[in-house]
């Protein structure tokens, strides 16, 4: 299988992640969605990151698409807690980080991508508050007495914020002030230093 997208994606770098945890050997290429746009549309005329190439040829898009098509394929280590309870409050916090990925990935092609004469402040300020609010809510949930959120393993919702916050202060270094979310650089601290993580750094 191949991995199709840039690690600078949190998107493609949490598909990556789970791969790489989960034990699957994926080939990656680094394509860029603005830089390589004619190559990417070979592959997948949507040219959508990350698009993963499966054995038989066809393409799966969407991150979480993509991780539960993953995860089908080992059953027996899902990324996800037994408990019926765990598993709900997982499956909120990895929203919780899709969200804070999401409203990242706004405002950044807001300040970053879109001309400066073509922004739109009152959209800028609303994006602006809700990324903070989205951290907020995840720093006051991110509490635990583990290793990790759940146990003493990282699972899907521990992958997802700690990409989630690399990403955000990686294009948006002025927006969330590290020392208001202690519990959240914390965590993502202690999933950098992991092996699969570091396979999936970027710059």
């Amino acid at each position: 299988m191949q991995l199709i997208g840039m690690m600078d994606s949190p998107f493609v770098r949490r598909c990556f992640i789970v791969a790489q945890r989960l034990g699957i050997r994926l080939e990656h290429r680094p394509l860029s969605v603005f830089r390589d746009f004619s190559e990417f549309h070979a592959i997948n005329p949507l040219v959508r990151a990350p698009t993963l190439i499966l054995d038989d040829g066809s393409t799966l898009v969407d991150s979480c698409l993509i991780i539960e098509h993953l995860m089908s394929l080992d059953p027996q280590y899902a990324l996800m807690p037994q408990d019926a309870a765990d598993r709900l409050q997982c499956r909120q916090l990895t929203g919780l980080g899709l969200s804070l990925c999401d409203k990242a990935v706004q405002l950044y092609y807001e300040l970053g991508v879109r001309p400066q004469t073509l922004r739109w402040p009152e959209w800028i300020t609303r994006c602006t508050g809700q990324l903070r609010d989205n951290a907020a809510v995840l720093e006051q949930q991110a509490e635990c007495g583990q290793a990790w959120l759940h146990g003493a393993t990282p699972l899907l919702s521990d992958i997802t914020i700690a990409v989630a916050w690399r990403f955000t202060h990686h294009v948006l270094p002025h927006i969330l002030d590290a020392a208001e979310y202690p519990r959240l650089g914390a965590l993502s601290e202690r999933a950098e230093a992991l092996p699969e993580f570091v396979a999936a750094s970027f710059e």
